[in-house]
């Protein structure tokens, strides 16, 4: 038994005499974890909401930014082509969007994966550190005789994606993990809602640097008379809208790299069960981490290896739980309904042309007027539905459910593309109309599965694969991403004439996303509602709950757990 300490008072809890007499390293990390599961909503997980949402602004703003950009490459790079001079090629702006996705997925399932082997604290920072050094070279990168813009850009938004990617697994786990039971759906939500404002920042630094450089960009009617001190102005802009993706990336590194680990991984995964049951303290009185008696870990560390009863990660432990049904069907779901809502959610994207000219915003007399108004129209888009959505899943999560949410989103998301798909060319008359059901469209999705595809995933899976299974479901999403924007980009175009930027098969694409969307409605129904139940209990360990696995510890504990308060009754 563990030596009892002096001290302690009813405003400093001596939390290390809660524990001292407890000999079993289970049942230690039960109490331990209840701490985190049922304590008061305090600073220190507005922190953790913080430094991970800032992670998620930059990610948000960097992939944003490229749509209000591209266009600026093509005054600067392309001003002497013969065909459409001042004018971005498709094949070039297309590669360049995709490039930041085909990098997501990579980081997606590396990051994933590593998280679980090394821990999430050695690796979270580093996906932010990639993201800063590679928004810098994208900001100075310049054509040369040997490589084209495009190429280079193309690299380091390849490299900008795989830190982005690696964003989504460790920021989503780590919140999870050091969340309260009772509003652990909220914070995740915050956490994603961040890309929200993320995209705000994107199209509001647009609009400044265009006002800033209105003087130059008078001087030019169109993109093709661009050249002189316009050309040069719209240089220095691209360049500024981007290299700024890197200032809030900066802001949090410290307190990435100053992270501690999660208690749950520390038990689960590296089972050092004194240091885990420190950090849990150091945590909830707001301190960097726990530092345990040496002696106590040590001893602790030999003693506990053969008497903790959650299983060692490992490859075929991964197989033999996934190879259940109960459990298989779960990632199957998430990486499933994660799959058909991106490639809607950026299939939506090819509208947004049609969309800024229904509202006035699509063109000018100047160069001025055109990056003016393409920056205040993406402006009310974001705002219309977009920020509106993210909110309103942040404040009703924990109590409708994310299950529920997400079957609700995918319903009304395929009444949403029925609608325009199939009165689309009616609806080109009613620009009001149309305007609508895309607003309309934008809140159902971040109301819905846009948001609970990041939730759950970071909730139903065991600490040991919560990372990599996290990894592999956003990862299937960006694929649905890339299939978007490589596939239904073009086909969009079906029959239209040559060099033309007519969309005349729009309208079965928009019919094609609603099959999408009928098909995420059904992955929906193979993953759990996680509200109010704590980790353990959603990953199996507690016996008596629906989805209990016996392989996943040797029975220790038996139905009576709160979740709220993530306890439960020893034997």
């Amino acid at each position: 038994m563990a030596r009892q300490t002096a001290g302690g008072n009813a405003a400093f809890h001596n939390f290390h005499n809660d524990y001292a007499h407890i000999d079993d390293p289970n049942e230690r990390r039960r109490l331990a974890l209840a701490e985190i599961d049922k304590a008061p909503f305090g600073w220190y997980h507005v922190r953790a909401v913080v430094v991970a949402g800032i992670g998620f602004f930059t990610d948000a703003y960097d992939i944003f930014a490229i749509n209000l950009v591209t266009s600026m490459l093509g005054v600067v790079y392309w001003q002497t082509a013969k065909s459409k001079p001042g004018t971005i090629p498709t094949n070039s702006d297309t590669a360049i969007k995709v490039a930041t996705s085909g990098g997501t997925v990579l980081g997606q399932v590396g990051f994933g994966i590593l998280a679980d082997l090394v821990g999430r604290k050695r690796m979270y920072g580093l996906e932010l550190i990639l993201i800063i050094f590679a928004t810098l070279a994208q900001s100075l990168t310049s054509a040369s005789p040997a490589m084209s813009v495009v190429g280079l850009i193309i690299f380091w938004r390849v490299l900008m994606g795989i830190g982005i990617g690696g964003d989504y697994p460790l920021s989503s786990i780590i919140t999870s993990e050091f969340a309260t039971t009772k509003w652990r759906g909220a914070m995740m939500g915050a956490v994603f809602a961040m890309q929200g404002i993320g995209q705000l920042a994107a199209a509001l630094i647009a609009l400044i640097v265009t006002a800033g450089f209105k003087e130059s960009l008078l001087t030019a009617k169109g993109a093709s008379s661009c050249d002189g001190v316009c050309q040069l102005a719209v240089d220095k802009m691209w360049r500024v809208i981007i290299g700024f993706g890197a200032v809030p990336g900066c802001i949090a590194l410290y307190y990435r790299l100053t992270i501690p680990e999660t208690p749950r991984y520390t038990f689960d995964v590296a089972r050092d069960v004194e240091k885990a049951g420190e950090d849990v303290k150091a945590y909830i009185q707001g301190k960097a981490e726990g530092r345990p008696d040496e002696i106590r870990r040590v001893t602790a560390l030999a003693d506990g290896e053969g008497r903790l009863e959650i299983p060692k990660a490992g490859f075929r432990d991964f197989v033999a739980h996934y190879r259940q049904w109960k459990f298989g069907k779960v990632l199957l779901g998430t990486a499933g309904s994660w799959f058909f809502l991106d490639v809607a959610f950026y299939g939506l994207g090819l509208n947004n042309s049609i969309i800024l000219s229904a509202i006035g915003y699509s063109k000018g007399n100047t160069m001025y007027e055109v990056f003016r108004r393409n920056a205040v129209g993406n402006l009310i888009l974001v705002c219309a539905g977009a920020i509106p959505g993210y909110w309103v899943t942040v404040f009703t999560v924990d109590t409708i459910g994310r299950k529920t949410i997400q079957l609700m989103g995918f319903t009304m998301l395929t009444i949403l593309f029925v609608i325009i798909g199939f009165a689309y060319h009616k609806l080109l008359d009613h620009h009001g109309a149309l305007l609508a059901l895309y607003v309309l469209a934008q809140f159902f999705f971040n109301f819905g599965p846009n948001a609970t595809t990041f939730i759950v995933p970071g909730e139903c899976f065991p600490t040991r694969y919560r990372s990599t299974s996290h990894g592999i479901s956003a990862a299937s999403g960006k694929v649905g991403a890339i299939i978007a924007q490589v596939v239904f980009g073009p086909l969009r175009q079906r029959g239209a004439p040559p060099g033309s930027t007519e969309s005349p098969w729009l309208n079965h694409v928009m019919e094609i996303f609603a099959l999408f969307m009928l098909c995420g409605l059904f992955t929906t129904l193979l993953i759990p509602e996680t509200k109010r139940k704590t980790l353990e209990e959603l990953a199996g360990e507690v016996p008596g709950t629906s989805n209990y696995d016996p392989g996943s510890r040797s029975g220790a504990y038996k139905t009576g757990s709160d979740p709220d308060s993530g306890s439960a009754e020893k034997v």
